[in-house]
């Protein structure tokens, strides 16, 4: 039986959802991220602002400085980020400087995703897929915050 690209696309958000689960349990805003060549995960973050004391340490900037160090080069062209929450303006800006060929994120991020403020900042070339197992990366974000708030 051949696998379709949205069997493979869940596959691989499970995995940052994985990242995400991390993320969780080390007290970070849990955003969790794998990026995929051909088919294999080349590198996998989560976020590390807490921990380094650095608020560019996002999940999507770890994953990306990984991978381009996996690979030996800055240009992801022939990669696909799977991020389980919708990238910021930063972040974009960061997919879009290495030529990241896909994305695919999760969860929409009304507040700060960058289809909501800068919605043209990525590559051209870039394909973007959204909401792949959003439920599941909502979910996590509000029970993340609901444990803040008390």
């Amino acid at each position: 039986m051949e696998k379709s690209k949205e069997m493979d696309d869940e596959y691989y958000m499970r995995k940052a959802l994985e990242e995400a689960h991390r993320a969780f349990e080390e007290d970070e805003v849990p955003v969790g991220a794998v990026i995929v060549a051909g088919d294999r995960i080349i590198a996998r973050s989560h976020n590390l602002t807490e921990r380094l004391c650095d608020v560019t340490a996002h999940a999507e900037m770890q994953a990306i400085t990984a991978a381009a160090s996996t690979l030996g080069g800055k240009y992801l062209t022939d990669c696909t980020l799977y991020v389980t929450v919708e990238p910021c303006t930063m972040c974009a800006g960061a997919i879009s400087w290495a030529q990241l060929g896909r994305l695919v994120y999760g969860a929409e991020d009304v507040k700060r995703g960058f289809t909501h403020f800068a919605p043209q900042c990525l590559h051209p070339k870039t394909e973007v897929l959204k909401g792949v197992l959003a439920e599941d990366a909502a979910l996590l974000m509000q029970r993340f915050f609901k444990k803040k708030r008390n």
